[in-house]
């Protein structure tokens, strides 16, 4: 039976595929609520040591087959849900996920717990992290340079070496056991207190020395030579300079000489317009009302494409990320460029392709540098 489902997916229409997904996810929130709260019951007995087990998460794993990231995410949510049952209502209506109330759950109290959860409804990650931050200020991280170890290849148990390579002694040959998965990523950036976060990354040697000749040349404004505020003034300047690239900015603008009639080009003072008006992020929107919140490999079309005489006027030219651009080309192009036809999921303006081409489909879109 189950390996019928995608060719009896396939066969739906937009609209019911779009009705199935919502209502598979409901019951989705519903089974993990359900789950649980059992869960919770589970714990409370203690019947996971009936079972010979000394944690719920060996439990979760070993019984219930659940990964290890689904099975302390749930564990996290059936302890916090115990002491606030409102938690079940508000994962069951999709208001909160398992992530958040792992973040949020270990800050809980009878006195906060409505506000907290109310301000962490619908929230991303990382808002939610800035909101655990408020919760919880963490001190502020002292600055460091350090020289990380080397790394070392690992060859796997019976496979070749080098011929240049010493062959170990049989002893010294690793033993063929299953390894550990490897520790999770830091995260780049860190919300520590409101206003404040550690940012955690690795650069080169050249990148080293830069940063060791900036601390030296800024002693009489940072005497400290703190990295933070010496990131800070090299990302204004590098900032300043991509405004200028991307968005033809300046302090002094010139009378703008317009567009001739039929040029693919988007003047600077258009570009400079249009970026503010759609406050840079993917103007496209849904047919839910829904706006795209993506900033980054935005792109200049045309709502009217180029192709069928748009011309590069304010009105008549939009930032997209991407994918929408290229999403809106298809749909008024065809997959391929080649046929003018419209799907029932059609969105409610055009748009032109990412990348400028040549015959019928040919149309501008101006990627910033």
């Amino acid at each position: 039976m189950q390996t019928n489902i995608l060719s009896t997916v396939a066969r739906l229409s937009d609209r019911h595929l779009r009705d199935e997904v919502r209502r598979l996810a409901a019951r989705e929130r519903d089974v993990t609520v359900e789950l649980i709260a059992h869960l919770a019951e589970v714990e409370e007995r203690g019947l996971h040591h009936a079972e010979g087990f000394d944690s719920m998460f060996l439990y979760c794993r070993q019984i219930l087959l659940l990964s290890e990231h689904a099975a302390y995410g749930r564990i996290e949510a059936a302890r916090a849900a115990r002491k606030f049952p409102i938690i079940l209502e508000m994962l069951a209506e999709g208001s909160l996920n398992l992530t958040t109330v792992g973040l949020v759950g270990r800050h809980l109290t009878r006195d906060n717990y409505r506000e907290v959860l109310a301000a962490a409804k619908a929230r991303s990650k990382r808002e939610v992290e800035e909101l655990v931050a408020r919760l919880h200020p963490q001190p502020d991280v002292p600055s460091s340079i350090r020289k990380l170890p080397e790394v070392k290849p690992v060859v796997a148990p019976g496979a070749l070496l080098p011929a240049s390579a010493p062959t170990p002694a049989p002893s010294a040959l690793p033993a063929p056991a299953v390894l550990p998965p490897a520790p999770p990523r830091p995260q780049v950036v860190t919300p520590l207190a409101p206003d404040r976060y550690k940012v955690q990354f690795t650069v080169s040697a050249k990148t080293c020395e830069k940063l060791r000749l900036a601390q030296d040349l800024l002693r009489h404004a940072i005497p400290d030579g703190d990295a933070g505020a010496i990131f800070d003034r090299a990302l204004t300047v590098l900032l300043e300079d991509l405004a200028r690239k991307k968005l033809a900015a300046t302090d002094r603008p010139r009378p703008s000489r317009g567009t001739a009639p039929g040029s693919r080009h988007i003047p600077a003072e258009v570009k400079r317009k249009v970026w503010i008006r759609d406050g840079g992020r993917c103007a496209f929107v849904g047919k839910g009302g829904r706006r795209c919140d993506q900033r980054a490999f935005l792109e200049f079309h045309h709502v009217e494409p180029y192709a069928v005489g748009g011309e590069a006027t304010v009105s008549n030219v939009e930032l997209r990320c991407r994918v929408h651009n290229r999403y809106e080309a298809e749909i008024f192009f065809g997959p391929h460029g080649s046929s003018h036809r419209v799907r029932e999921e059609a969105a409610p303006s055009l748009c032109t392709n990412s990348r400028t081409r040549s015959g019928p489909s040919s149309h501008a879109a101006t990627q910033p540098p």
